[in-house]
């Protein structure tokens, strides 16, 4: 998932995804760098790959928004989703954000 730092220049990570309706969901915490990028400028692209046809792609481009609002709930779902086992306990004060994005384009193939 690339977001643009401050400079404008890219920064990518890979995350793990889930979807509710059109938006896509993926989980942070607020002080991560993708999250305060996001804040600077909401538009992103997140990219998919089907793993039984690597050839098949699906790209979104939107823009996200990060409420707090089901971060714990989302992170552990995707944690049990991903691996089949809960998230870890995070350290106290830990702020966990939901990356709402919300497609505006789709490619794919």
């Amino acid at each position: 998932m690339p977001t643009a730092l401050p400079d404008g220049s890219p920064q990518a990570t890979v995350v793990r995804a889930e979807r509710d309706g059109d938006d896509v969901l993926i989980s942070t915490t607020a002080a991560r760098q993708k999250a305060r990028n996001l804040r600077h400028d909401p538009h992103v692209s997140v990219a998919f790959y089907d793993p039984a046809n690597p050839f098949t792609y699906a790209e979104i481009r939107g823009e996200a928004t990060l409420p707090e609002e089901g971060g714990r709930e989302l992170i552990d779902e995707l944690s049990v989703k991903y691996t089949g086992e809960a998230y870890p306990v995070e350290p106290e004060g830990t702020v966990r954000v939901v990356i709402r994005v919300t497609p505006d384009r789709v490619n794919g193939s």
